[in-house]
């Protein structure tokens, strides 16, 4: 039951026994969540029993169907939900009240139960911050950055490089309208930061050559697909971090390794993002790596 695919059916109206967190996603299948947080959970009960009677399970919810599950979640007081693509901006305006870092970002993946409704979080920009730390040995804050992609992932990244108040923020994207959009959403946060956009394909002769590249694109998913940008544009990159973790290595990673560049994949960012939710609802410390190593051992690295 713990590993299954749940629907919004299996619940029948009662109220689960224990401390219930679950995700919502569509699909679902594939989130490792459960497995990083039932991890984390098992190690917190080592000194903690009351966490023995915490779950956490996966549910698919299409997004027609989303205001109707966030009611139901919260009727049937579930402590806290993690929300994945494609609910992220849809509950954004589905829930009570929203944490002030989220706001600019405007889409929530952390829901907090209160007696008045939800409350949304963003931890997607702690996540990245302390994977980028942590793997590449280096702050976002003081950092000049090469953001690839302008989507989704790409909106919080930015929100986050420019609230860790970073050096520069230069962003990159073959669209030149959704280009638009995000540099005009986070002109007011840049508060003297420079900021600059361009196409990947024709990068500017002045681009600086010690850009730390952060990927936020879904370009390295499928073998096949094309390099979001070439390191030996830059002279000395500071590092390259690729959102994706699954593959582990993409061809942008593969890039960066024959270069010498550090980098990593996205994994660690998927671990402290969700470690982040995790203590929002417990209110303790959270077993990193006990969440790290179940996420590798579902992925069967």
């Amino acid at each position: 039951m713990m590993d299954s695919v749940l629907t919004l059916q299996d619940l029948g109206g009662q109220r689960p026994a224990g401390t219930a967190l679950a995700v919502l996603g569509h699909p679902i299948k594939h989130s490792i969540s459960p497995a990083m947080h039932t991890a984390a959970l098992a190690e917190m009960a080592r000194s903690a029993p009351r966490f023995a009677e915490w779950t956490y399970r996966r549910f698919d919810v299409p997004p027609e169907e989303l205001p109707t599950a966030l009611t139901t979640f919260h009727a049937l007081g579930f402590r806290g939900l993690n929300l994945t693509v494609p609910h992220k901006i849809i509950a954004f305006d589905c829930v009570h009240s929203i944490d002030p870092a989220a706001r600019p970002i405007g889409a929530v993946n952390t829901l907090l139960w209160t007696p008045d409704g939800w409350h949304g979080y963003n931890t997607d920009g702690y996540g990245l911050a302390t994977a980028v730390a942590e793997e590449l040995g280096r702050p976002l804050t003081g950092a000049r950055i090469l953001l690839l992609g302008a989507g989704g992932a790409a909106r919080g990244a930015a929100v986050e490089c420019l609230q860790q108040r970073c050096a520069g923020l230069w962003i990159a994207n073959r669209s030149a309208d959704n280009l638009q959009q995000l540099l005009d959403l986070i002109a007011p946060l840049a508060d003297g930061i420079p900021v600059h956009g361009f196409n990947p394909q024709h990068p500017p002769a002045d681009l600086p050559g010690d850009l730390m590249i952060i990927n936020a694109t879904s370009a390295g998913l499928r073998p096949d697909d094309p390099l979001p940008f070439d390191v030996t544009r830059l002279r000395h990159p500071a590092g390259v971090y690729d959102m994706i973790y699954n593959p582990p290595q993409t061809r942008l990673l593969s890039a960066a390794a024959a270069h010498g560049i550090p980098h990593a994949n996205g994994l660690s960012m998927l671990v402290h993002q969700g470690a982040r939710a995790l203590a929002i609802w417990s209110g303790v410390s959270i077993p990193v790596d006990a969440m790290r190593a179940a996420a590798r051992r579902a992925l069967g690295l």
